[in-house]
């Protein structure tokens, strides 16, 4: 079995960059130390400032499956969900 790779954008409501930045900053350190998780970065875009990008590696479905019911996870949400625009998760497929 292969490792997961997965891309996620996550933009932030205008006026609420800075608290969004912040609550994912949070997630992606605690998610770092979940089981599975190989690495998790988070960047800003610099096209689109604003919008957060995630980098994530998994070593399986399951381990991302954990981390989306994962505790930190629904906490980031419930904080910052609100101020949140049209989030995309992309699972890839190497060609």
């Amino acid at each position: 079995m292969s490792d997961l790779h997965v891309v996620a954008t996550i933009p932030a409501k205008p006026g609420f960059e800075k608290e969004v930045g912040d609550a994912l900053a949070e997630l992606a350190a605690a998610t770092r130390d979940e089981p599975g998780c190989i690495s998790y970065d988070l960047y800003e875009s610099q096209a689109e400032p604003g919008t957060f990008v995630t980098v994530e590696l998994w070593k399986a479905q399951s381990d991302l499956d954990a981390h989306m019911a994962s505790p930190h996870l629904t906490a980031a949400m419930g904080k910052v969900g609100e101020h949140l625009g049209a989030l995309k998760i992309h699972p890839l497929t190497a060609k």
